[in-house]
């Protein structure tokens, strides 16, 4: 039995050094997440370790033998007298029947049921590493043990939830100042969510509110908030620089709260981010949401968030809740950024199809009921 230790960034990467070393017929015996390097305790890099074995005992050749192949018959099973509870015991029975089936000759980064939770992070759209880490953590709780797959998920759930609570605040209702602006790219809804909040303050909240829109590059905009601003019986101006904008903020000066849509441009133009500096005021005395669609792909969420880091973003707003049934990026983007999320909008009804968001919220839609 040949014994050895491998080390690696991501777990996907050891396991093909283990592969090209041992063969596809290596044991993995152990796996955990370790720190080492830096400098006087500080900057350790996170590494994944691994303790794989191969038996190197050389076997005789087996003699070409046939065997007639013998089909055996399938027992019954009558469901006709199954009560609730055993007919879920077994549809999960079959359900993992034909998962083992698929994946029989497959490397599994874990072992059964870790696994299946790991696969479903990761169609998710979880960050590899961040998934990896979040099941370790639990298989690691567990001594590795094997346990009822309901618990794995009540852990999962439990996991997601420890970790994303320091990173942010979630939840909305804080404004804590008097101008909220909402930047984000285009088509991801900056326009309706705005009307969406401003009704809550005024109908709810019975604040005295006020638009100023800068979204000067789409009529269609301008006359959506106009709209808006009727039906709520609530001033808006148009800002077509910033010495508009100023006017505006001294017009506005005694509202509770004064909601600025911005223009919604292509978030890969760094001109369209020095563009909105230039017509809003978006470091004094102001809160500003970054809204993002949840339809959008993963890479291109991060993408869009580090186009708008060298702004105060406060926290997030995300659109398109009841369009996808993928969650796991806003996980990727509260770990990654320490940013939480202040609302998720799911549908076009103003001001109904807005909700806060939570961590419960979050890691209930990431692990499913």
């Amino acid at each position: 039995m040949k014994v050895k230790k491998f080390k690696g960034s991501t777990m996907p990467e050891v396991m093909q050094v283990v592969r090209k070393e041992l063969g596809a017929d290596a044991v993995i015996l152990n796996s955990k997440v370790i720190h080492e390097g830096g400098f006087l305790g500080l900057f350790k890099k996170r590494k994944i370790e691994v303790l794989a074995a191969i038996d190197q005992t050389k076997l005789p050749k087996k003699k070409n033998i046939v065997h007639k192949k013998v089909t055996e018959p399938k027992p019954e099973v009558n469901t006709k007298n199954l009560s609730p509870n055993q007919e879920d015991v077994l549809k999960e029975l079959r359900e993992m029947k034909q998962w083992m089936q698929k994946n029989a000759t497959k490397d599994l980064t874990f072992k059964l049921p870790y696994q299946l939770a790991y696969d479903h992070l990761m169609k998710q759209e979880v960050d590899q590493e961040i998934a990896y880490e979040l099941i370790d953590s639990i298989q690691e709780r567990f001594n590795n043990d094997d346990i009822e797959e309901s618990k794995i998920w009540d852990q999962l759930s439990f996991e997601i939830k420890h970790r994303i609570a320091n990173k942010g605040t979630f939840g909305g209702e804080i404004f804590d100042k008097q101008f909220i602006h909402l930047v984000g790219p285009t088509g991801v809804g900056k326009t309706t969510t705005i009307a969406k909040l401003a009704a809550h303050c005024v109908l709810n909240r019975r604040k005295k509110v006020a638009f100023i829109t800068t979204d000067t590059y789409r009529i269609a905009a301008i006359e959506q908030l106009k709209t808006y601003s009727k039906i709520l019986d609530v001033p808006i101006e148009i800002a077509y620089n910033v010495d508009d904008y100023k006017k505006a903020k001294e017009k506005f000066q005694d509202y509770d709260f004064v909601f600025v849509d911005t223009a919604g441009r292509n978030f890969r133009d760094e001109k369209y981010i020095k563009e909105l500096g230039k017509i809003v005021d978006l470091n004094h005395d102001v809160n500003t949401y970054l809204v993002l669609s949840l339809t959008t792909r993963a890479k291109d969420l991060e993408d869009i968030y580090k186009q708008f880091d060298k702004i105060p973003i406060k926290q997030l707003i995300l659109t398109k809740k009841d369009e996808t049934i993928t969650y796991g990026p806003v996980l990727n983007l509260c770990l990654k950024y320490k940013i939480g999320v202040a609302y998720m909008t799911n549908g076009q009804d103003v001001p109904d199809d807005i909700e806060e968001a939570s961590i419960e919220q979050i890691a209930k839609l990431i692990v499913g009921d």
